[in-house]
């Protein structure tokens, strides 16, 4: 395509033209081997205009969004073949995660815990490919992987939860029209924030374009943010971390041998302890009597493989961000956030937060490094820009639409699963993920209030592995199978 001006309005209403870049395509033609069969698919990897209608001058270049969209080869009906969407979180991270993770029909390799891996990184065929069941098309959002804003607009306008959702939204249906999709069944998968995303997305492709999606995929989900967000007055977070406190000690053989003898029914006895005495004992405050402060400190000191002196000086309060400095001290290590299988090594094992997350650390070379070079190597799309895998837009990201109130968009969900009884909901969730943990996802699930016939439509997964499951081997085999399980039961009904 060729380049357009458009006209940007400046200081004392001097009007000056700035070039709107080109769409950029690259096609080529590959093949993977899933389960067996041999999949002929095409890749397409470029950058899609996305415009905004204006009252005087027409459409308006906002952005240009940069995307991997693969296709199955040689299908009869594509109006019959499914297409997923696909995007992480942050706010700020581009879309590799999912991509070569557990997604795509390439993924890096990128060891775990027991055997990292070293540069240069690799990447090989991903027998794990959700190729077979649907087309992918992986998107990365305005300031995160190749998508920018188009000269002389400005980047803080694709910013907030609403406004992202609007331009995400509008490369969907953009994509949709173009490729001739809106026939297909139409899933979303999204990560962490991406969760937050796919959710407000779900709501608003239905009311605003008429989309109905068959089925979202949420994995490592976060609806609810005050279950997440440790803050003065909220107990919230203690109640719903405690569980993946516990499996971290559990996994770091910190726990008592009774404990440490069952793993599913230890966090049976700590989630009902959370719900109950836990929950109680916070409720109280000063109130609670101190024979009783003193049996909750043991417990949690039993619970999290904490002493009991610590829990007392947290004021029976560990967070997150001290309890991963906190567990491991005395080897002088820490644990990570994203997954707290793994270790880390700060510079001394004082202060009360880790210096760098391991388990970030272990993963970030190597998605980086297989991204830039797929790219280029074997997909033939160059850009010159850095290709943003996280972007620290979270810093300053807008929740306006949420002031004076913790960020919730599980109602959005509950709507759209009330106005599309059809549609399927799938969340994957990690035992040790200190992200978004597992149990704070339950709380959110049961507090939707959605109609009883409607909870048939909902799935939980949870595997051995913390935020990011698909780099625990063992994990990325059983999340692709009940992927799989899923799209089939959210196309056909059953």
């Amino acid at each position: 395509m060729t380049k357009q001006n458009q006209e940007k309005t400046i200081g004392n209403n001097k009007v000056e033209s700035v070039k709107v870049p080109e769409e950029m395509i690259a096609r080529t033609k590959h093949s993977v081997t899933i389960e067996g069969q041999e999949i002929k698919y095409t890749v397409t990897a470029g950058t899609m205009i996305l415009k905004e209608e204006e009252e005087k001058s027409g459409e308006k270049a906002k952005a240009s969004i940069f995307y991997i969209a693969y296709t199955k080869n040689e299908v009869e009906d594509i109006g019959q073949r499914p297409i997923t969407f696909s995007f992480n979180g942050g706010p700020g991270s581009s879309s590799v995660w999912l991509h070569l993770g557990v997604l795509g029909p390439r993924r890096v390799l990128m060891g775990d815990v027991d055997n990292p891996v070293s540069p240069p990184y690799q990447m090989a065929d991903n027998e794990y490919s959700l190729l077979d069941k649907s087309d992918l098309v992986f998107i990365d959002p305005v300031g995160t992987g190749y998508s920018r804003p188009v000269p002389g607009e400005e980047a803080k306008q694709f910013y907030s939860v609403k406004k992202d959702v609007k331009f995400v939204g509008e490369f969907i249906r953009l994509f949709t029209t173009r490729y001739e999709r809106w026939s297909s069944p139409k899933f979303l998968i999204g990560e962490s924030y991406g969760t937050t995303r796919a959710a407000e997305l779900s709501g608003y492709l239905q009311e605003r374009h008429g989309m109905y999606f068959n089925g979202i995929m949420l994995v490592s989900s976060v609806l609810d943010f005050q279950s997440i967000v440790f803050s003065p007055g909220n107990d919230m977070p203690y109640l719903l971390f405690l569980p993946s406190f516990t499996a971290t000690a559990w996994y770091h053989q910190r726990l008592s041998d009774r404990l440490q003898s069952d793993f599913e029914k230890t966090l049976n006895e700590v989630e009902n302890f959370a719900l109950t005495e836990y929950a109680g004992a916070l409720l109280k405050g000063a109130t609670l009597p101190d024979q009783k402060r003193k049996e909750i400190v043991e417990k949690l000191a039993d619970y999290t493989g904490l002493s009991q002196k610590y829990i007392e000086e947290t004021n029976l309060r560990p967070n997150i961000h001290r309890f991963v400095k906190e567990l491991l001290r005395d080897e002088r290590r820490t644990v990570g956030r994203l997954d707290s299988r793994f270790k880390g090594i700060d510079r001394d094992a004082a202060g009360e937060k880790f210096e760098f997350d391991p388990s970030y650390s272990a993963i970030q070379g190597s998605f980086t490094a297989v991204l830039n070079d797929y790219v280029r190597r074997e997909l033939n799309f160059s850009n010159d820009l850095p290709y943003e895998v996280i972007a620290n837009l979270y810093e300053t990201w807008g929740y306006d639409e949420f002031a004076n109130q913790y960020v919730n968009v599980a109602e959005t969900l509950r709507k759209a699963m009330s106005l599309n009884p059809s549609l399927k909901v799938f969340v994957a969730n990690g035992y040790f993920d200190l992200a978004t943990p597992y149990f704070a996802t339950e709380y959110t699930f049961n507090h939707l209030q959605i109609d009883p016939s409607l909870e048939k439509n909902i799935t939980m997964t949870y595997y051995q592995a913390g935020h990011m499951m698909y780099v625990h081997h063992p994990s990325l085999i059983e999340l692709k199978g009940d992927l799989s399980a899923f799209i089939q039961s959210a196309i056909t009904g059953k």
